[in-house]
C-alpha cells in the first residue's frame, strides 16, 4: 500500500512489482488483483482497524467505480500498462509538473510521496510511493496530521484531475464471469467492514447482470461477456467464484434467493464437472468438446485454484443447507492435497483456509426475529473467522433457522453442525460465547 505498485493518486493496485521494494510496477491493472486485495484489506480492517486499510479500500473501490465499471454494472477485465507507446506514462510525474500543480504544498507532497532519489525512476520521471508515517512528516513540517491528510487529499484531487486529461492506457473491456464474481465478493467484504450501502448495491447490480446475461439456457454459465453478447462455455472457476459470491450476498442480505442460486449452481457443477473417481472437479465442462486430457486445477496462482474454491463452496453450502454429503465431499478433497499444503504453502493457501474450517471450531450464527437487520449489522462487521451467518425476520424452513422463530423477539443462536446453544438476545453475550470457544 505504500509502494509504487499502489496508485497513490487514483487508487488500485498494479499487476506486480519489478523489484523487491514494490517501487516500480508493471503498470497494468487487473480486476482480479484489485478484487482480492479489497477483500483482504477489508478483512484486515475487521481484525485490526487501521486507518490505512480503510483508505486503501475506499480509494480502490473509487478507482473500480470510476475506471473499471461499465454503465451496465459489469466490471472490465484490465487496464493496460502502456499509453502513447510508453509503459507507465499515464502514472508517473516530472518534478517540475508537480511543483507547478501543487505550488506551496509541493515540499510537503514531496516528503510524503518520495519526490527524491527513492522515487526517481527513469527519464526524469518519479513514481509516487511512501516511506514514512504521515505523523512523522507532520511533526517535521510543524503541522497536525489532520492538516497534512487534508492537504494530501487536496493534492491527490488536483493530480487526478490533471491525469484524467492525459492519453489513457488501453482498456480490456470484456467482462469475465469468474473475475466479476471475485469483485462482487470484494464489494460485499468491503460493505461488511464499512457498511457503505452503495457498495452492496454495486455487488447486487453486477450479480443480477451476471446471472441474467451470462446464464446459459440449461442453467449453466458463460465465461465472457462483451457488447451485450455472452460467449464461451463456463469453466470451473466461473462456477466456484460465482457460488462464493452468491453465498457472500446471502450473508449480507439474508435473501434466500442468493442461497438458492448458489445451490443450483453447485448441483450443476457436480453434474458437469465432477470426476466421480477422485472427487475433484475438471476445469472444463462435460458439455465441452472432448480434450486429449481434461485437467484438474489444484494449486493457487494469481487467483485461488478452482478446486479449492469449489471445496470451500461445498463446505459452506453443506452448513447452510444441513447437507452432510457436501461437507464430507469437501473433506475428501482436502485430504488428497493435505500434504501439499505443508510442502508448498504459497500454492495451497486457499486449501489451508478450508483446513482451518475443518480442524478448528466452525460456527453457524442464526439470527431470527423482527430486529434481525440491526443485530446482524453489528455482529457482521466484527472479525469473526470460521463462521457463517443465516437470518430471517420471520419463520423459515432453512435448516439453521427452522423452528427458531419466536414472535415478538429477536433471538441469536450460536451453533455448530446444526446443533445450537440456548438462544441469546444480547450481542455482548454472543461475542462472549464465541470468544470463549475460540480460546478453547
Amino acid at each position: 500500500a505504500w509502494g509504487g505498485i499502489y496508485d497513490q493518486v487514483g487508487g488500485g493496485f498494479a499487476r506486480y512489482s519489478t523489484d523487491a521494494l514494490w517501487k516500480a510496477p508493471h503498470f497494468e491493472k487487473m480486476l482480479y488483483d484489485n478484487a482480492q486485495l479489497v477483500s483482504l484489506y477489508s478483512e484486515a480492517y475487521r481484525a485490526k482497524p487501521d486507518a490505512l486499510y480503510k483508505q486503501i479500500v475506499y480509494e480502490t473501490l473509487a478507482f473500480i467505480n470510476r475506471e473499471h465499471t461499465a454503465p451496465s454494472g459489469a466490471f472490465y477485465s484490465a487496464i493496460d500498462a502502456d499509453s502513447e507507446g510508453e509503459e507507465g506514462r499515464f502514472y508517473v510525474w516530472k518534478k517540475e509538473e508537480l511543483e507547478e500543480l501543487l505550488g506551496i504544498d509541493f515540499p510537503l507532497f514531496a516528503a510524503c510521496f518520495s519526490i527524491n532519489e527513492q522515487g526517481l525512476w527513469e527519464h526524469g520521471n518519479y513514481i509516487l510511493l511512501r516511506t514514512q508515517e504521515f505523523d512523522a512528516i507532520a511533526r517535521e513540517f510543524g503541522i497536525s496530521e489532520a492538516e497534512l491528510q487534508e492537504k494530501m487529499a487536496t493534492a491527490k484531487r488536483i493530480l487526478l484531475e490533471k491525469r484524467s486529461k492525459r492519453v489513457r492506457p488501453g482498456l480490456d473491456d470484456k467482462s469475465l464471469c469468474s473475475w466479476n464474481a471475485l469483485m462482487v465478493k470484494g464489494y460485499v467484504d468491503a460493505y461488511r467492514s464499512f457498511q457503505e450501502h452503495v457498495w452492496l448495491e454495486s455487488a447486487l447490480k453486477n450479480m443480477h447482470l451476471l446471472l441474467h446475461q451470462m446464464r446459459r439456457p440449461d442453467g449453466g454459465l458463460f465465461h465472457s461477456f462483451k457488447n451485450g453478447k455472452s460467449t464461451i462455455n463456463g469453466f470451473l472457476e466461473d462456477y466456484s467464484f460465482t457460488i462464493e459470491a452468491c453465498l457472500a450476498l446471502y450473508e449480507a442480505t439474508f435473501e434466500a434467493f442468493w442461497l438458492n442460486q448458489a445451490a443450483e449452481l453447485c448441483e450443476y457443477t457436480l453434474k458437469h464437472f465432477q470426476d466421480n473417481e477422485s472427487g475433484f472437479f475438471y476445469f472444463t465442462s462435460s458439455l465441452d468438446p472432448a480434450l486429449i486430457v481434461r485437467k484438474f486445477e489444484l494449486s493457487d496462482n494469481v487467483i485461488p485454484s478452482s478446486n479449492s474454491s469449489m471445496a470451500k463452496c461445498l463446505f459452506q453450502l453443506g452448513h447452510f443447507l444441513g447437507n452432510e454429503q457436501y461437507i464430507a465431499h469437501a473433506s475428501r478433497m482436502l485430504l488428497k492435497v493435505q500434504n501439499e499444503i505443508e510442502n508448498y504453502g504459497a500454492g495451497y493457501s486457499n486449501w489451508a483456509i478450508l483446513h482451518l474450517w475443518l480442524c478448528k471450531p466452525f460456527f453457524e450464527i442464526a439470527i431470527v426475529g423482527k430486529d434481525v437487520d440491526e443485530k446482524h449489522k453489528i455482529l457482521y462487521k466484527h472479525y469473526l473467522p470460521n463462521m457463517i451467518f443465516a437470518g430471517s425476520q420471520s419463520a423459515s424452513d432453512l435448516p439453521l433457522l427452522k423452528n427458531r422463530y419466536k414472535e415478538g423477539s429477536t433471538l441469536m443462536y450460536v451453533c455448530r453442525d446444526q446443533s445450537c446453544q440456548a438462544p441469546l438476545s444480547e450481542i455482548e453475550d454472543v461475542l462472549e460465547v464465541l470468544q470463549n470457544s475460540y480460546e478453547v
